[in-house]
């Protein structure tokens, strides 16, 4: 059972306390992490998340309040005893990257083991294993200003782990990295989180970002002002609260490992959208997927049509017949042969859905094979095995999009499928919408 491993109580930083220019960066925020959670700190500049970040690390000293970190109070602590704890607790990762200039990348890597007195053999294999580990191997004997921000941001994650700390404090990691840089590092984070165990704090501005956290910390003017949670990691007991009568009110619902991965694919998915609003949404997904160049009244009209399709109203013939009949009769508007192309697509990622409900294990071929044929991949034995491999992992739940993506992308030598980006973004796409397709409200 997972138990808190970072408490923070009413703490108070204060900057020009009594003065006209007293500014209360925070204002009595209370907050329990537990082990193994991927927390988020979300807000808007200047509210205070940072603060409370550097406030849990120990490197800002509170005005008032405790922070206690795996059973000790970081306010009482000496100088020298907090040097101690960072470099065997606490492992940070910073927007700036902070790597030193005139050192290269794996001695920046093995600094944190320099000032713990490890031998040169020890702290270069350790550090090598994460550059690997994170692709950078190659840059091992280069400098900082040799490398690219997403990069020296890899190098920076490398060193917060180099001393295996159970704790990452994250600020503000991706800010200075683009959007494929920043996804490579949000990718390293939940696996650091999901694989190896480690309780990962991040702080962020960019609501983008939060369908990665088990709970989402929002903050403002100082305070924290309430919590969403995606996945509860705390105990059923911790989580219980009293209303103003006194009265126990029960754990928030948890969201279904299924729902969370689409959800992060499907941004506008939502728990507001699980049960009579899911099939609507369903359709107009499925609409967008496969069409793109016909009139918004077209597609609005077809997407009625598809919602009754979906929900058995209609036959496959009769979803034929009204996406080909004129706008003024009551139809879509199409031609014969795109209301035939667009159904026959439709039936083809329907059936590979229900494909899943009736049998996992079958399922992967019948949809690798399927995808195949769709977008013309040419696979040989051994990738079209990897092929089958990662859809087996997506449909059981085991990565979510970004993942597949990768492995769908990744080249043939480093064990991927070596298709296309573009390729692999659409097949992943298609995968997506089976499975959300394949999801019942039932389940959750």
């Amino acid at each position: 059972m997972s138990e808190i491993c970072i408490r923070v109580d009413q703490l108070r930083v204060i900057y020009n306390q009594g003065k006209s220019n007293e500014v209360r960066s925070l204002d009595g925020v209370s907050v329990e992490i537990y082990e193994q959670e991927y927390v988020i700190i979300y807000g808007p500049s200047g509210c205070g998340k940072s603060t409370l970040l550097y406030g849990i690390s120990g490197l800002q000293a509170p005005t008032y309040g405790d922070v206690i970190v795996n059973g000790k109070n970081l306010v009482q602590m000496t100088k020298k005893e907090k040097v101690q704890f960072h470099q065997t607790n606490i492992g940070m990762v910073f927007q700036a990257f902070y790597l030193i200039e005139t050192l290269t990348v794996i001695d920046n890597v093995c600094l944190p083991k320099v000032f713990r007195g490890e031998n040169l053999a020890e702290r270069r294999e350790a550090a090598m294993k994460l550059l690997r580990r994170f692709g950078i191997a190659e840059q091992a004997d280069r400098f900082p200003s040799q490398l690219s921000g997403g990069q020296k941001q890899r190098v920076s994650i490398a060193r917060a782990l180099v001393n295996d700390p159970q704790i990452i404090l994250a600020d503000e990691p991706v800010g200075n990295l683009d959007s494929e840089s920043a996804q490579n590092v949000l990718d390293i984070f939940k696996e650091i989180n999901s694989v190896d165990k480690k309780t990962l704090i991040m702080v962020t501005h960019n609501p983008d970002h939060l369908v990665y956290a088990d709970r989402i910390i929002h903050m403002k003017d100082g305070k924290k002002v309430r919590e969403d949670i995606n996945n509860d990691k705390r105990p059923i007991d911790d989580i219980k609260k009293e209303n103003s009568k006194g009265e126990l009110i029960d754990a928030p619902e948890k969201i279904t490992t299924e729902l969370r991965l689409l959800m992060r694919t499907f941004k506008d998915l939502s728990l507001k959208q699980v049960g009579v609003l899911l099939i609507p949404f369903k359709a107009k997904q499925l609409m967008a997927h496969i069409l793109s160049e016909l009139t918004e009244e077209q597609t609005s009209s077809a997407e009625g049509f598809l919602k009754e399709f979906l929900f058995n109203n209609i036959d496959e013939e009769s979803l034929k017949t009204k996406l080909d009949l004129d706008m003024e009769k009551g139809g879509a508007g199409w031609n014969k042969l795109r209301a035939d192309s667009f159904t026959r697509r439709v039936q083809k990622i329907i059936a590979n859905a229900k494909a899943i409900a009736e049998n996992k294990e079958e399922a992967v071929d019948f949809i690798a094979k399927n995808l195949i044929e769709t977008y013309h991949l040419k696979l040989e034995a051994e990738t079209y095995s990897r092929f089958g491999a990662f859809i087996e992992m997506r449909i059981e739940n085991k990565i979510d999009r970004f993942g597949l993506q990768q492995r769908l992308d990744f080249p043939l030598k480093l064990g991927g499928v070596g298709l296309y980006r573009g390729t692999a973004e659409r097949v992943v796409r298609e995968i997506e919408l089976i499975m959300l397709l394949n999801y019942s409200a039932e389940r959750q």
